[in-house]
């Protein structure tokens, strides 16, 4: 049975993520890029949103808002989680970036729940009848909300692949989310304008909603890298394949992935001949071990045990 490490080396851009130098420098530029870019944006979708007569303009720069605090969690995550083993983790950290994305869930619900709760409680007292009608300044605060969050999601998602990070590819979601509220917001000022004020709160409703499925799905991607699901069929058939090519050995008796955070373990049981000795019996099962992490650069560790066929 044998314990050796890889980590992966994913290339972007000329970059080689697979560094921890690199993915340090990466997650850096995230979080400049992330925080700097959603302070702005915030600022000046409030302003909008007050100057421009428009609570739906309002419930979009909390969204945006929250981002701020969204991308502060996703980049301590991920810098807990490239720490090396040590005795209180002999496993590694990986799985502090799951809980980074489980944060980042409870805050898009939470912020869904403000949003929602609002509008509702403006349609149910009529309040938005009584709200003069947006204006130009909250209509264009959506148009440059759309363009510049849809952008922001690109480059996060772009370097959360690279990095396979669990909890910038949330923040990623988390900067999609508010670029899909902007459009709720952009057809409910358009609205409002034209005199339905009830689209205002309306499309803070919907705002909401698209929250709450971001949040959702985010949670749940969580919660499978902490509780030792599995991976996909097409995974462990590819990994079972891996093996089988290996010489020496003549089948496969049970074979098991979990994941865990933004790697996997493998478990396989592997048949051997029963009259080879220890030695010859050990190094096949050291070549299939050896295949399979350097074949799968997400397989932190595979353990192999052979059985006399």
């Amino acid at each position: 049975m044998m314990d050796t490490k890889k980590r992966a080396n994913n290339a972007a851009a000329g970059e080689t993520a697979g560094s921890a130098l690199d993915e340090k420098r990466i997650a850096n530029k995230l979080a400049i890029v992330g925080v700097a870019g959603n302070v702005a944006l915030s600022a000046f979708k409030l302003f909008a949103g007050i100057f421009g007569n428009s609570a739906a303009m309002v419930s979009d720069a909390v969204h945006s808002l929250s981002d701020v605090f969204a991308t502060a969690i996703a980049f301590l995550g991920v810098r807990i989680s490239q720490r090396d083993a040590d005795e209180s983790h002999p496993y590694g950290h990986e799985r502090f970036e799951c809980l980074a994305s489980m944060a980042l869930g409870l805050i898009l619900a939470a912020t869904g729940a403000g949003i929602g709760f609002a509008s509702i409680q403006s349609i149910a007292t009529g309040a938005y009848q009584h709200a003069t009608a947006p204006g130009w300044l909250a209509l264009s605060a959506a148009v440059v909300s759309i363009v510049a969050k849809e952008g922001m999601f690109w480059y996060t998602r772009h370097w959360a692949r690279a990095m396979n990070s669990d909890a910038f590819m949330a923040d990623a979601w988390h900067h999609r989310s508010d670029a899909l509220s902007s459009v709720g917001a952009l057809a409910g000022i358009g609205g409002a304008m034209l005199g339905w004020g009830v689209c205002d709160p309306l499309a803070s409703i919907v705002i909401c909603l698209i929250i709450f499925k971001v949040a959702f799905e985010v949670l749940r991607d969580a919660v499978d890298k902490v509780t030792d699901t599995p991976c996909a069929p097409t995974f462990e058939l590819e990994v079972r394949d891996c093996i089988l090519a290996q010489d020496g050995v003549m089948r496969i008796d049970a074979l098991r992935t979990r994941k865990f955070g933004n790697k996997v373990y493998v478990d396989a049981e592997i048949a051997v001949d029963g009259q080879l000795r220890l030695v010859d019996a050990h190094a096949i099962a050291e070549r299939a071990h050896d295949a399979v992490e350097q074949g799968f650069p997400t397989v932190k560790h595979i353990m192999i045990h052979e059985n006399p066929a």
